[in-house]
């Protein structure tokens, strides 16, 4: 097929991609949610996308990648993640601005480019959130949600999952808490109706959302 992508359709794409890789029902519903944008607008997009080969829907509406589909969304991930390390060495870009500023430019990235920003960037595994380029989820497998540990465990945050990059204000929040990959947090304690987990990072004390604390993903320190 010689039909190229759109920069709206890659975007539907990577968010496929990942929801897929997730093991999450991919609906209508869920990528309006995901992408802000009204329901006959995912409809119409979906229509083009099942015509022109990417996508394919069952009886129940359930979307999947085709193929052609899948090496698209990965093509297109595996830019935006290097972009954002680009951004993140060279411009020294604020975490919580990186996918954002990567989105603005992933699209124009020429395979030549890529190919050279992996050489520059010296092949990662993970973007500077810690999510897996694609075809490196195995890099991810052990980590665990942070909302998993107990009170006293001491832990090694890794990945700050893909969904809260869409979230501005709480990339905000962990920015200004220094909570991103590579700090050593301990568990204080965790409230009783999940709303809450209280963690030490450097000996100040921070209380994460529950539902935050479920997309940081970590690693156990012995």
């Amino acid at each position: 097929m010689d039909i190229t992508p759109t920069a709206t359709i890659e975007d539907y794409l990577g968010i496929i991609y990942t929801l897929q890789r997730d093991g999450e029902k991919v609906i209508g519903a869920r990528l309006a949610e995901i992408l802000e944008v009204s329901p006959p607008t995912v409809t119409a997009t979906l229509k083009r996308m099942v015509r022109d080969g990417w996508v394919r829907m069952d009886g129940k509406k359930n979307i999947s990648l085709t193929e052609t589909g899948r090496e698209a969304a990965r093509s297109v991930i595996r830019r935006h993640m290097l972009t954002e390390w680009l951004l993140s060495r060279v411009l020294q870009i604020p975490m919580s601005e990186l996918h954002d500023e990567a989105h603005k430019i992933e699209h124009t990235i020429s395979p030549q480019v890529e190919e050279q920003l992996i050489s520059s960037m010296e092949n990662p595994e993970v973007c500077p959130h810690g999510n897996p380029l694609p075809g490196l989820e195995s890099a991810s497998r052990t980590w665990l949600p942070m909302s998993d540990f107990e009170p006293g465990e001491i832990i090694l945050l890794r990945r700050i999952h893909e969904l809260l990059e869409e979230d501005h204000q709480i990339m905000r929040f962990l920015d200004t808490h220094q909570i991103q990959p590579g700090v050593h947090i301990q568990i204080k304690s965790r409230d009783a109706d999940k709303k809450t987990i209280e963690i030490d990072i450097d000996g100040s004390c921070v209380k994460v959302p529950f539902t935050t604390a479920q997309k940081l993903f970590v690693e156990k320190q012995s």
